[in-house]
């Protein structure tokens, strides 16, 4: 009885995580779905490279790429990677509505950089294409 008993509780138990994979993978579909249809966000930047011009070594570049979700659903950015360490990019962690407009800051440090720098901001989120990329480009010197 107690063996019975503990089967019908592994199947209860394998039945429960199907269902709640399930739910996920139609929430999932959903989204990618509304995204291909033209029904998605839309990231629109106002500029999506930033010449932050000639600096010194050491110095640190901070600048605000704005957007706005131009799309019909709304907007929700999952990560934000940078091509170097010695960039950090920060995103807005809630949902961006329709219309609505925001901005990813990103830091560069120069500690350590000598010459043209470009740095390249990976932008993931529910868009079709998932990923969108904008660029700080300047140059880091000894002297000004």
């Amino acid at each position: 009885m107690k063996k019975l008993f503990l089967g019908i509780m592994a199947v209860c138990m394998l039945m429960a995580c199907n269902n709640s994979n399930q739910a996920n993978s139609n929430a999932t579909a959903a989204n990618t779905t509304n995204a291909a249809s033209g029904n998605g966000p839309v990231m629109k930047f106002e500029k999506d490279t930033h010449d932050f011009g000639k600096i010194l070594a050491g110095e640190k570049v901070t600048y605000e790429f704005k957007f706005t979700n131009a799309g019909k659903s709304p907007l929700i950015i999952t990560d934000a990677v940078a091509s170097c360490g010695c960039t950090k990019p920060e995103w807005p962690k809630t949902p961006i509505l329709p219309g609505q407009s925001s901005a990813i800051t990103v830091t560069f440090n120069s500690k350590g950089k000598i010459g043209l720098q470009d740095k390249q901001i990976t932008i993931t989120a529910n868009t079709n294409p998932a990923q969108n990329l904008v660029h700080l480009i300047g140059e880091v010197s000894m002297t000004k």
